[in-house]
C-alpha cells in the first residue's frame, strides 16, 4: 500500500512580560500526498507454431498523483491521471491503445466538524496526448491533443464519508467547455462545435467554431473499498446534462476497476470504461467508397486486463 506523508504544526505559543495570559496561535495543517507509477506489459512470441499467429508486444504506462489539503473545516483535493498505451505487432505499425490526460481539483468547506456535507466548487480537465486514428488509416487524424479537450467548472455540494471513502458531488451550476483546436476537425463540426459554413462547391465561407460552452447539471461519485484482502474496488461515475440543449440527454462517463495486489510492486487489474456523449459523432465508410462519413453518437466501451509493476510513494 502507498505511504502517506503528513505535516503537522500545532500550538505556536509565545508569552510576553506585559501580559498575564498566553497568546496561543494554534494552526493545524494537514497535507497528504500519493504518487503512483506503473507499467503493464504483455508479450506473445511464436517459433514454428503450428496454429500460426503474429508476434506482439503491448505496454501501458500510467502515473497518478494526489495532493490533498485539510484544515479545520476546509478541504482541497487535487488529482492527476496520465495513461498511455501502445501495441507493436509483427508486420504492422505501432498503434496506440490508450491515451488519457485528466486533472481534477475540488475545494470545499463545511459549517461544523461533524457534518459530512461540504459547500464545494469543482474543476476538471481531460484530453489526450497524441493523434488518434481509425486504423489502418494513419494519414487523417480523428482526434488530437485539445481536439477534443473538456473542462468542467461548477459549484454545488459534496458528501464526503471519511470511513467509507465515498464522495458524491451535486452541482446545479456547471459550465462545460469543449475545445476543438484542430481547425479541420472544427470545420467538420466534430465533438459538438459549430461546423464551418460552406458554399455549394464546398468552399469555406466561415470557419468552424473552436469552443463550445454548455451550462448544465453535474453529478459525480467516487467510491473505493477493499472488498477482500489485497483486492480493491474503485467505482467512478460522472453524469452531465445541459439545461439549454436537449435537457435530460445525459453524458455518461463510468469507470469500474478491480485492483489485486500480489506484493508491494506487482499488481493485477481488471476493469471497464463506458462513455456516452451525444455530441461525439463517429466516422465510418458506410458506402464503401473509401471515404469516412459522419454518423451519429454511440456508446463507447473499453475493457482492461493487465498485470504489471507499480511503484508507490
Amino acid at each position: 500500500m502507498a505511504s502517506e506523508k503528513r505535516y503537522l504544526a500545532v500550538k505556536d505559543t509565545t508569552s510576553t512580560i506585559t501580559k498575564d495570559t498566553t497568546n496561543t496561535d494554534s494552526m493545524m495543517i494537514y497535507w497528504t500526498e500519493k504518487n503512483t507509477f506503473g507499467v503493464n506489459l504483455s508479450e506473445v512470441a511464436f517459433v514454428n507454431w503450428n496454429s500460426g499467429g503474429n508476434n506482439s508486444v503491448s505496454a501501458l504506462f500510467y502515473a497518478n498523483f494526489q495532493r490533498n489539503f485539510e484544515r479545520d473545516l476546509t478541504m482541497w483535493r487535487n488529482t492527476a491521471s496520465l495513461r498511455y498505451g501502445i501495441n507493436a505487432q509483427e508486420g504492422r505499425e505501432i498503434r496506440k491503445t490508450e491515451d488519457e490526460l485528466r486533472l481534477n481539483s475540488s475545494f470545499g468547506f463545511r459549517t461544523d466538524s461533524t457534518s459530512n456535507w461540504y459547500y464545494s466548487g469543482k474543476f476538471s480537465f481531460n484530453s489526450q496526448f497524441s493523434n488518434g486514428y481509425k486504423y489502418p488509416d494513419t494519414e487523417v487524424a480523428i482526434s488530437r491533443f485539445m481536439a477534443p479537450g473538456y473542462t468542467f467548472l461548477g459549484v454545488g455540494t459534496e458528501f464526503s464519508h471519511p470511513e467509507e471513502d465515498l464522495t458524491i458531488y451535486l452541482s446545479p451550476i456547471t459550465f462545460k467547455s469543449t475545445f476543438v483546436l484542430d481547425q479541420r476537425l472544427a470545420n467538420e463540426g466534430m465533438f459538438g462545435v459549430e461546423a464551418a459554413v460552406t458554399d455549394e462547391l464546398g468552399n469555406i465561407l466561415r470557419e468552424g467554431e473552436n469552443v463550445r460552452t454548455e451550462f448544465g447539471f453535474l453529478v459525480t461519485s467516487d467510491f473505493r473499498k477493499e472488498v477482500y484482502e489485497n483486492i480493491d474496488l474503485s467505482n467512478q461515475l460522472s453524469l452531465y446534462s445541459d439545461y439549454l440543449n436537449k435537457f435530460g440527454n445525459i453524458d455518461v462517463d463510468w469507470q469500474l476497476t478491480v485492483n489485486m495486489q500480489v506484493n508491494d510492486f506487482v499488481k493485477a487489474n481488471i476493469g471497464s470504461h463506458i462513455r456516452y456523449d451525444d455530441d461525439v459523432k463517429f466516422k465510418e465508410d458506410t458506402n464503401g467508397d473509401g471515404k469516412l462519413e459522419t454518423s451519429g453518437p454511440r456508446i463507447q466501451l473499453k475493457q482492461m486486463l493487465g498485470v504489471g509493476v507499480v511503484y508507490e510513494f
